[in-house]
């Protein structure tokens, strides 16, 4: 007796050339809708912290938030008494980062970037929109005799406000189309983390950061034996992430270096590898605490029309806000499109060049690493360092814009096809686009259909005999 098919969770013929923005598997569909679903709430909860900063930073209450923002505590004999806004930057930013490394290395094992041929469309793309807005950002500021020390500020995209936007204005796009967004954030974040290491490191202490190689080494090894209990890491990621801010290098560093650790590739028995474990228990403290917190004490800068007038004439914060909005939407197109054409791949016939650009559009919307990058490079002058927030947010806000209505002229679109990947008319639990060269599929179907067809047969014989009753003469 012949062996039954294994049901084709592609939704696309094998032997087929796999197409630019083509539809995901069904695994790697699966886990980008988990991943996006987090992320989403908490891109809404960094919206009302950024909107609760500004609004705690412009009212005649504003001095009180300046005292907790700048309120000290921690250890002095230790290197860590710092402010609540330095602990927000360099400790909880550190959360962020150990998810950021955690998606990173399931990408490289087990996502969109295992594959080199895959993966170029996107890390191009991500390289582009880094490069093109440190350029604008860089050619303002020498046309207008600014300081070059903010190049690095357009940079990056926040996958997660972006998804709070698109949640905002009800637009949900195909799974091809988010799983490059997460990817282009994945690997923007990746160069925002190599940026952040080489150029906005301070004198070294090689004692320190000797320590800290040393914790890593410790961490590794005790992954690598197989010793579990968060009694054991917790403790030695705290010692490992003050070694390293004490080394002079950002500690944000740390949780990167630990989360690329993790292993991410299944075994034979596990439904999650111990790195996809571990991001699904920590994701939500990254994404619902660590996060806004960073935003609440980061955001709240002046928003009066004297400030709001100064993004746009000092070079500056003109730089950061076109880098963002027209840098990054340029950079990302541009360099998809030029690969694309060179390398002859086709882009999926259910989408069109404008959906690539609207979503490049929306990875204009850089806040959270753009904030931390700003106050980075403006560090010791505290009205530029707000200044350039303020741009910050003003790029972002206009990126949104743009992206949104470039995202609701396509919206019935986006509709259908997502309807057509979330279809399950045979009630199977498994999209219908993914079981097409599945016997039992169609077996199913079948068996729905003829129920349906035999109400309906019943139906209209019930029709029928109550019609002639009535036309029987009394």
């Amino acid at each position: 007796m012949a062996a039954p098919k294994t049901p084709n969770t592609t939704g696309t013929n094998d032997t087929a050339e796999r197409k630019f923005l083509g539809r995901l598997s069904l695994p790697e569909r699966t886990f980008v809708a988990d991943a996006l679903r987090a992320e989403t709430v908490g891109g809404v909860l960094l919206l009302i912290a950024a909107i609760a900063a500004l609004v705690w930073a412009n009212t005649p209450v504003r001095e009180s938030y300046e005292a907790v923002r700048d309120f000290h505590i921690g250890p002095a004999a230790l290197g860590l008494d710092l402010s609540i806004q330095h602990w927000a930057a360099d400790g909880l930013l550190a959360i962020f980062f150990f998810v950021a490394g955690i998606e990173l290395k399931r990408e490289l094992v087990a996502g969109e970037l295992r594959d080199p041929k895959a993966a170029a469309l996107p890390v191009i793309a991500a390289l582009c929109g880094m490069i093109a807005p440190a350029l604008v950002y860089l050619v303002v500021n020498l046309s207008g005799d600014g300081s070059l020390a903010g190049w690095a500020v357009p940079t990056a995209t926040d996958i997660a406000f972006a998804l709070a936007v698109l949640a905002v204005i009800g637009t949900s796009l195909p799974s091809a189309l988010r799983a490059f967004l997460l990817t282009l954030a994945v690997v923007d974040d990746l160069f925002a983390i190599l940026i952040i290491a080489v150029f906005f490191t301070s004198d070294l202490n090689f004692v320190a950061l000797g320590g800290a190689v040393a914790g890593l080494v410790l961490f590794w090894f005790l992954l690598r034996k197989g010793v579990r209990g968060w009694y054991v890491y917790v403790p030695l990621g705290l010692v490992v992430w003050g070694l390293m801010y004490n080394s002079g290098v950002h500690a944000t560093i740390a949780g990167v270096a630990m989360g690329l650790m993790l292993r991410c590739s299944r075994r034979e028995g596990e439904e999650l590898s111990p790195g996809e474990h571990i991001e699904h228990q920590v994701r939500p403290l990254s994404a619902g605490f660590a996060v806004p917190m960073f935003a609440l004490f980061s955001a709240g800068v002046s928003v009066s029309g004297g400030a709001m007038s100064d993004v746009f004439t000092k070079p500056e914060t003109l730089g950061v806000v076109l880098g963002l909005v027209v840098g990054k939407a340029f950079g990302i197109f541009g360099g998809t499109w030029l690969t694309a054409r060179f390398t002859r791949a086709k882009l999926n016939e259910d989408l069109a060049w404008a959906d690539l650009f609207a979503v490049a559009t929306l990875a204009g919307i850089g806040f959270t690493v753009s904030l931390l990058i700003g106050e980075l490079a403006f560090e010791g002058d505290a009205e530029l360092t707000d200044e350039v927030k303020a741009a910050v947010l003003v790029g972002s806000l206009i990126a949104a814009l743009l992206a949104s209505v470039l995202l609701k002229l396509r919206v019935r679109k986006y509709q259908v096809l997502v309807e057509v990947e979330e279809r399950d008319e045979d009630m199977s639990g498994i999209p219908d686009v993914y079981e097409v060269d599945d016997p039992e599929h169609h077996r199913r179907l079948a068996e729905i259909y003829e129920r349906k067809a035999a109400e309906h047969r019943r139906q209209a014989e019930e029709a029928g005999a109550s019609r002639g009753d009535g036309d029987r003469p009394a």
